[in-house]
């Protein structure tokens, strides 16, 4: 990193203290994530018992995010909580619309909102940054209309100041793969469901194990498409590991796996047809 590059990086980390010095107090939802996790710790450091990180557990989230948003919180030596997040019980979530973050937002930050009044903080924070306003990301605009800050993106901080101050900080999260709930792994308008959410969630955790990290498993019906980085694809379909794929995604209830030639990306889901 050069001499410029740092000194612009500790300007926004210093913003970014000032900010959540002047909240006083804050609810900051964890999922586990590089964004996230960063605004825990720095929070953790200005304000300390004024922080509760809290993380929301359920069919549209990853279990292995749930560990690992505890141990952030437990670096960061913030309080955490879990909570049981209902959002399947909207017909409008279930439903699966293109806005279908918007709605599943809306539900978990009136969660947020309401625990934070009984816990006396004033304020819920999320972990969006100044990147995400350029992708497809209804939730930020429930996040805006409830009043739910963004210290970071406040503070001018893009996805690559997050991972140069969170791998600066020692945050194991500093270079983990993007993440995004399960959701975005079924078409838009196919309705969610437990069953398939969980075979999404066991799909991905199987090509985890085979040594791939950055993947998605997207559940076309029958089909699973598999996304993986541009170089990874030829590791996918040389034996064994082909065979090993293959026969763990029909276990799992997919007829057909296939591998997507444009490599992973993020929203793929929301590309016209």
């Amino acid at each position: 990193m050069t001499d410029e590059r740092e000194h612009a990086l500790q300007r926004k980390a210093e913003r970014l203290r000032q900010i959540l010095q002047d909240m006083g107090g804050l609810l900051i939802a964890l999922s586990g994530g590089v964004d996230s996790s960063l605004l825990v710790d720095v929070a953790g450091e200005v304000l300390g018992d004024r922080v509760l990180a809290v993380t929301a557990q359920g069919p549209l989230f990853h279990r292995a995010e749930a560990a690992r948003a505890e141990e952030i919180a437990a670096h960061a030596g913030v309080r955490h909580m879990f909570i049981g997040a209902c959002q399947l019980d909207s017909p409008i979530v279930r439903a699966n619309p293109p806005d279908r973050c918007y709605h599943c937002k809306k539900v978990l930050f009136q969660h947020l909102l309401d625990l934070a009044h009984v816990q006396g903080l004033p304020w819920v924070a999320h972990g969006e940054q100044l990147d995400d306003a350029s992708a497809h990301r209804p939730g930020a605009q429930a996040a805006q209309e409830m009043g739910i800050r963004a210290p970071l993106a406040e503070a001018g901080m893009t996805k690559q100041d997050v991972r140069d101050l969170s791998r600066e900080r020692g945050l194991p999260t500093w270079d983990d793969p993007a993440m995004a709930c399960l959701a975005t792994r079924i078409p838009c308008g196919e309705e969610l469901t437990e069953e398939r959410l969980g075979r999404v969630e066991a799909a991905e955790d199987a090509l985890r194990a085979m040594g791939l990290e950055a993947l998605r498993v997207r559940d076309h019906g029958g089909l699973a498409r598999i996304e993986v980085p541009l170089e990874r694809l030829a590791a996918l379909v040389m034996e064994p590991m082909r065979i090993r794929i293959t026969e763990r995604l029909r276990e799992l209830g997919f007829r057909w796996v296939t591998v997507d030639l444009e490599g992973l990306r993020s929203g793929s889901m929301d590309e016209p047809a």
